[in-house]
């Protein structure tokens, strides 16, 4: 609840945020939200606090203390999709300055798109993520299909999907 209330759908414009919602994300593939939600201090830790450059240079030892560590999903893709996923994130801000700059470069005046549902209605993935989607998997990143993209944009504030009346909204 809290981090509907107080997190999800808010505009997120730093980096770092940013990186962490793009493992945390990734970690979810096949699960619930909440499972990677309680599991989100373990991911902190086992992840150096999500700094990329620190992940980025994550070694063959690192996977394996991962793949040992209970507070994380010890699935070994996933793991070494983080990884390669912080190299290209680091690519991407040489590239465009800022991730936040990349990814919010795909919407419309680079403003939040603030949708109007009511008792739900709300999509899995719009032409937005399919296009974000598309680029990213074309620049090698994995876990991070359509699906997955349109969850990164909601949870950091791509996009509103707060449910009209909803008093996060």
């Amino acid at each position: 609840m809290k981090y509907h209330d107080e997190e999800w759908g808010k505009p997120v414009y730093d980096d770092q945020v940013l990186f962490e919602f793009l493992i945390l994300e990734g970690a979810q593939a096949g699960l619930s939200w909440i499972t990677i939600l309680r599991r989100r201090e373990g991911y902190r830790k086992a992840f150096a606090n999500f700094d990329v450059k620190k992940v980025a240079a994550f070694t063959a030892e690192d996977v394996e203390r991962l793949m040992q560590d209970e507070g994380i999903i010890r699935n070994r893709l996933k793991v070494l999709s983080a990884i390669n996923n912080a190299k290209l994130f680091i690519k991407i801000q040489e590239e465009f300055g800022s991730f936040a700059d990349f990814m919010w470069g795909y919407l419309p005046n680079r403003k939040p798109i603030v949708n109007d549902f009511k008792n739900g209605g709300i999509p899995a993935r719009t032409e937005i993520s399919d296009a974000i989607a598309k680029d990213m998997k074309k620049r090698g990143f994995k876990f991070f299909g359509t699906t997955i993209c349109y969850a990164h944009m909601q949870a950091t504030g791509m996009v509103n999907d707060h449910e009209i009346g909803c008093i996060a909204r």
